[in-house]
């Protein structure tokens, strides 16, 4: 996890750290207060040994992603967001990025 990005005026926080056991949902919290209306929180996973990838934005409200289905989702308000791993598998560990 990133402890702080600096993008223009947004900045953005997370936690240093998560842990979870294999099938108990977990929640990756992002805090980002001073966001305006129009911007979009975009979401990336770094597996061990690879680059960043993509996984989703979104702007406002919940967005449930479909890879894999039902497993994970996002909210997201204008203060914070959060990337929700309803049932974490042992190969979703990983580093977690938001950015703004």
């Amino acid at each position: 996890f990133s402890s702080a990005v600096t993008a223009g005026r947004a900045q953005v926080h997370q936690e240093p750290s998560a842990e979870t056991t294999e099938g108990i949902e977990i929640s990756i919290n992002c805090s980002h207060p001073n966001i305006q209306p129009y911007e979009y929180i975009f979401w990336y996973r770094q597996l061990p040994g690879r680059g960043p990838a993509f996984i989703t934005f979104v702007q406002k409200g919940i967005k449930t992603l479909s890879d894999p289905p039902g497993r994970q989702s996002v909210a997201v308000d204008r203060r914070s967001s959060a990337l929700w791993l309803a049932r974490p598998r042992r190969g979703d560990a990983a580093v977690y990025y938001c950015a703004v």
